[in-house]
């Protein structure tokens, strides 16, 4: 199974009504805003979706809006993580129906699986769905590691054609390209490990930031790729400390209220989740605003 996917895909965020409901609209009208940007792909439905907090029919209503928004300008991949395989066989059987274009598929959530767990999981979601898939490893949040040599045993599944690589070690891309060269499309999916991994042969990147500053992060992947290093230095050296609210068990509170900072979402999460207070709140406040003040330019960075 061939596969495309490269460059910049937004781990988009799920925006919420006063009630807590889903907001369809501003959904919508968020998902423009990143398209404008030129993105090259949509993730729904991801942590940073607060996937967990959605019903089976909310998933399927997200991920029918962003494929409909998008129109086949970019793929539309949707977050696969259910916590068990059967659920997540039948997840990605009704999400192919609405038009998803590939997954990404984590380990089964709340349990902690062992590798031979894992790939049986990973290996069952693959020969139900009809679908490309990426790999999504995650094991400083969800405590399963899925190791270079176990990508090299996987590598025998065709529909297998990506990796979201977020040990949080950047060392691990070298190590799974010695084991298996190009086999996969490898995406960085920590924010603020982006320009090392592009430097080390990630192709990709699973964004988060990118949902309040979609301009500055595609420059800096566009530039980094490209070989234009101080033009990417320059952008990496403004955006390193927003970058770093990514790397944080608030991740989502964090970027949800830099959206609303900037005026491109709202901050609004459902519960447990409760907005920042106190100097969590001031922190991003003041990273936000010094942010706006010293914002690149980003034509003349690329000049």
């Amino acid at each position: 199974m061939i596969s495309e996917w490269k460059g910049v895909f937004p781990a988009l965020t799920t925006k919420f009504k006063k009630d807590f409901s889903l907001d369809l609209p501003a959904i919508e009208k968020h998902i423009h805003f990143v398209l404008d940007a030129e993105v090259d792909g949509l993730i729904v439905l991801g942590s940073l979706g607060e996937n967990g907090t959605l019903s089976p029919a909310e998933k399927q209503e997200v991920l029918s809006l962003a494929v409909k928004v998008s129109d086949g300008r970019v793929p539309v991949l949707s977050c696969v993580a259910e916590t068990t395989t059967k659920g997540a066989c039948e997840f990605v059987k009704k999400a192919t129906d609405n038009g998803a274009d590939g997954f990404m598929v984590l380990p089964g959530m709340q349990y902690v699986s062992d590798p031979r767990e894992t790939m049986q999981h990973l290996r069952t979601v693959a020969a139900a769905s009809e679908k490309p898939i990426m790999i999504y490893n995650n094991p400083v949040a969800y405590r399963v590691d899925i190791t270079p040599e176990m990508f090299a045993e996987l590598a025998d599944e065709p529909k297998f054609v990506a990796l979201k690589e977020s040990s949080d070690d950047v060392r691990r891309i070298t190590d799974i390209r010695n084991l298996v060269g190009d086999r996969y499309n490898i995406f960085c999916g920590v924010d603020d490990l982006a320009f090392e991994s592009f430097l080390v042969g990630a192709v990709g990147w699973v964004a988060g930031l990118v949902c309040a500053f979609p301009k500055e992060t595609v420059a800096l992947y566009e530039l980094t790729v490209a070989g234009h290093l101080d033009g990417a230095r320059a952008i990496q050296k403004w955006f390193m400390p927003l970058l770093h609210l990514d790397v944080s068990t608030k991740f989502v509170h964090n970027i949800k209220l830099v959206e609303e900072l900037v005026g491109v979402g709202s901050e609004r999460m459902r519960p447990p989740r409760l907005p920042l207070i106190g100097e969590e709140r001031k922190r991003v406040e003041r990273i936000v605003a010094t942010a706006l003040k010293t914002r690149p330019v980003i034509e003349e960075v690329k000049a």
